[in-house]
């Protein structure tokens, strides 16, 4: 079988397509409470560099060709910025977040207003947060459950959404929703971490991505597989090296940026940015 490594003209033929995301600056955020492993209640956070590091997030797109919306964030909710859980946005149909814990959950009805405005709006019946668990990949939408999003919500998302949902099981509590265990590069291209999923999931990971990315647990455990990628451009991690040096192999052009402040949230670049398909 011929392997993308060895095909110079599927390596060459990475272009970029412009996108739409929504982000929400991270005015208020704090690390007062502990709903995944890398949150310690009581960490200093520095939120002036935090929202610079944002602002060099939202800048890079822009300087990408993008466009990007931002959402007014509301005191209270440190999490906020982390707009990628709000909802999965496909077709001009919004998926919306009901999330699983508490903490967060006054964030979905403050994201549904903004996001109607994009498409139409459909309340979940079960818990799923947004594009931490659903992430589109071509024709198809990968979606993560284990520690948040419910298993009922793959149906239900398949439903709302309109296409087939693929899911799979996480197994590594670091890597609490599928955007921090699994990047998508282009639409049948995608970038893992082998260990966060359970043995079935890896066999179906292995079956449909055989030229798969496989990222080091060195650079998964800085949250470089949180990642976006335009087609061309993926923006990650600036301390993902290794990976983005795997990335520049197949053709990609890695973007690194520096998130360390909103890292203490458990999140990167991908949980800062929630894309609108029209």
């Amino acid at each position: 079988m011929t392997s993308v490594l060895t095909r110079p003209d599927i390596i060459a033929d990475r272009t970029p397509t412009r996108r739409h995301y929504v982000m929400c600056p991270p005015t208020h955020f704090a690390v007062e409470y502990a709903i995944n492993p890398w949150m310690r209640p009581g960490t200093p956070v520095d939120r002036d560099l935090a929202l610079a590091q944002w602002d060099a997030l939202r800048r890079t797109y822009l300087e990408l060709g993008h466009e990007v919306t931002v959402v007014e964030p509301e005191p209270g909710l440190p999490d906020m910025v982390y707009a990628a859980n709000a909802a999965t946005v496909v077709g001009g149909r919004v998926y919306g977040a009901r999330f699983r814990y508490p903490q967060r959950a006054a964030e979905a009805e403050l994201y549904r207003k903004a996001l109607v405005e994009v498409g139409e709006y459909v309340e979940p019946a079960f818990v799923n947060e947004g594009e931490g668990d659903f992430l589109v990949a071509g024709d198809v939408v990968l979606a993560g459950t284990g520690f948040r999003t419910e298993p009922r919500a793959h149906a239900e998302a398949a439903r709302v959404l309109r296409r087939p949902v693929i899911g799979l099981e996480l197994v590594d509590p670091r890597y609490y929703h599928l955007d921090t265990a699994l990047a998508v590069l282009s639409g049948h291209d995608v970038a893992y971490l082998p260990e966060a999923f359970s043995p079935r999931s890896r066999g179906v990971l292995a079956g449909r991505y055989p030229d798969a990315v496989l990222a080091s647990p060195v650079d998964a455990a800085v949250l470089g597989l949180n990642a976006v990628s335009d087609g061309r451009h993926v923006v990650l991690p600036a301390a993902a090296a290794g990976l983005a040096a795997a990335l520049r192999d197949r053709g990609y052009e890695p973007v690194g940026v520096d998130l360390s402040e909103l890292l203490k949230g458990g999140g990167g670049p991908k949980c800062c940015t929630l894309e609108v398909r029209a």
